[in-house]
């Protein structure tokens, strides 16, 4: 990776570097000098999700199809944030940003809008913001990560405590994880048990990313064919492979006389 953009400070000063890369017609996102990609964005198309992990994050919408509130923690390029603005129209999202630079680095190269009454982007600890705002937000998306490794703050069984705290009644909080991870066991045993086991694993279509849906509240036991009709009907709203995140969800998590359970 060769970045043709770089913008913070040196490896060892208290901001990290942000690197900007282009391949192909996408933009990508990099933190620290590392080559792992953070966000990326196909310039032609700036709404979109690009990375699969990104649309499978969004699988939340089979449980929680028009959330009033949608919390993002960590913004990178600003994929999520801009998603939901832009086609959720009556979803309101604050994002939290501990860098600064990433902040201005999704608002000069990823096509990240200015706040509005519908968008607000807040610089601070995503982990310090959770605690602080108790039954805040409908759904919770947690995407933080620094450099390789995610956020220490965004692990902890304290944090997912708070992120239970923070759901409003039928709330449900999206984890994105590495499955590769040697932690990844620990970490959803966490969220496991800070959401009494009311959690589900989505993998996304690359091989890698795993995202972890916790449940503020029970799912009420959604049949098969119901999820089924649900992804049918959102994949033809969004254009997100809906279909194929209701059956990773059944090949990935125990289904139980028709139903998927915890």
């Amino acid at each position: 990776m060769k970045p043709f953009w770089r913008w913070g400070a040196h490896k060892g000063d208290a901001a990290e570097a942000v690197d900007i890369s282009e391949h192909d017609g996408i933009r990508s996102l990099h933190l620290g000098g590392s080559d792992t990609i953070q966000s990326s964005m196909r310039i032609s198309a700036p709404h979109e999700l690009e990375l699969s992990y990104t649309r499978s994050m969004m699988g939340f919408l089979l449980f929680a199809p028009a959330p009033a509130h949608v919390l993002v923690v960590g913004l990178g390029g600003g994929s999520l944030a801009k998603f939901i603005h832009h086609r959720l129209a009556t979803t309101r999202v604050t994002a939290v940003e501990i860098n600064p630079q990433v902040v201005a680095a999704a608002r000069a190269y990823f096509a990240l809008p200015g706040d509005d009454e519908r968008l607000q982007v807040a610089i601070g600890d995503g982990a310090d913001f959770v605690a602080a705002h108790p039954c805040c937000a409908d759904v919770i998306m947690v995407d933080g990560f620094d450099g390789a490794e995610p956020a220490a703050s965004l692990c902890t069984e304290a944090f997912y405590d708070d992120c239970l705290r923070a759901l409003t009644a039928g709330g449900v909080l999206v984890v994105n994880l590495w499955g590769s991870d040697r932690r990844f066991g620990q970490f959803v045993r966490r969220i496991g048990a800070s959401f009494e086991g009311r959690i589900l694993q989505l993998p996304a279509e690359r091989r890698g990313n795993v995202i972890v849906l916790a449940f503020r509240d029970g799912l009420g036991c959604p049949a098969w064919r119901e999820l089924q009709r649900r992804a049918q009907a959102l994949e033809a709203a969004y254009g997100l492979e809906f279909g194929r995140f209701a059956a990773a969800l059944q090949g990935r998590n125990a289904v139980s006389g028709g139903c998927l359970a915890f």
